[in-house]
């Protein structure tokens, strides 16, 4: 646990936005935001750690901060490989940002293990997605992302168009509707606003799709130890000159030792 006082800096994804000013105007430290626009999963994990890393480093080239915390989960790998530079690093283990608003990845996993082919739903999911006119959460980095490159972004004429129509069925029907793997929409309720109107839309969206619809509470547990600590097992703390590496258990992610030079994990 550290004590109260300290100079951070967040560099996270647009999605907590809500909760991350919130919990940065409300906490005892003094925290500098940065948010990157949400999708960054859907590149190439070289390209979104090239993004990351390159935030990274401009926070750490100020050389004003105590550590720098981390708005990702492990999402496609894009983590692995991080750096961090002459600041420390601290990250939330989990595999998933949907256990942020859950409170743990503990409860997250529960969750998921107990209702597989669940949709989940926040304030910044529902107002940075393209929810409205069928379009579903298409990827914010377009062509330049992995389902772009997979033609998952094109609509049915246009693959008709590039492929053919035999092939364009083959695509709609085997990879094109990522929806076909969920029945349920369950929208999280952080209590930071009036969420009626995000949890109505919501609503609509799991009609269309023919899900069922449900609303719980979120859990701040885990994004309020973020801003404030303790930075305890729940998190990952990468000292200046170690890396973010993968751990295929529990812990999720760990962090080289600084010393490492064969990249052994502690």
């Amino acid at each position: 646990m550290h004590p109260p006082g300290k100079s951070l800096k967040f560099i996270g994804c647009e999605i907590i936005y809500r909760e991350a000013c919130h919990l940065a105007a409300v906490g005892p430290h003094r925290v500098d935001l940065e948010f990157l626009r949400k999708g960054l999963h859907d590149l190439e994990r070289q390209d979104m750690q090239a993004k990351i890393q390159a935030a990274i480093d401009a926070a750490s080239a100020e050389s004003r901060y105590d550590a720098i915390l981390l708005g990702y989960a492990r999402c496609n790998d894009g983590l692995v490989g991080i750096a961090a530079r002459d600041v420390p690093l601290v990250i939330p283990k989990a595999h998933d940002c949907i256990s942020f608003f859950f409170g743990s990845r503990r409860s997250y996993k529960e969750h998921f293990d107990r209702c597989p082919g669940t949709y989940y739903c926040t304030t910044g999911w529902a107002e940075r997605s393209s929810f409205e006119e069928g379009q579903y959460d298409q990827p914010a980095y377009g062509k330049t992302g992995v389902m772009a490159k997979l033609g998952l972004t094109e609509s049915y004429e246009q693959l008709v168009a590039k492929y053919g129509k035999e092939n364009a069925d083959f695509i709609a029907l085997t990879i094109g509707d990522w929806t076909r793997n969920y029945s349920k929409m369950l929208y999280l309720e952080m209590g930071l606003c009036d969420e009626r109107l995000f949890i109505e839309q919501a609503q609509r969206l799991a009609c269309e799709r023919k899900w069922s619809f449900e609303v719980a509470k979120g859990d701040w547990t885990l994004l309020r130890k973020l801003f404030s600590g303790p930075w305890d097992d729940d998190f990952v703390v990468v000292s200046p000159g170690a890396k973010i590496v993968a751990s295929n258990d529990e812990e999720v992610l760990r962090a080289t030792a600084r010393s490492s030079a064969d990249g052994a994990a502690r």
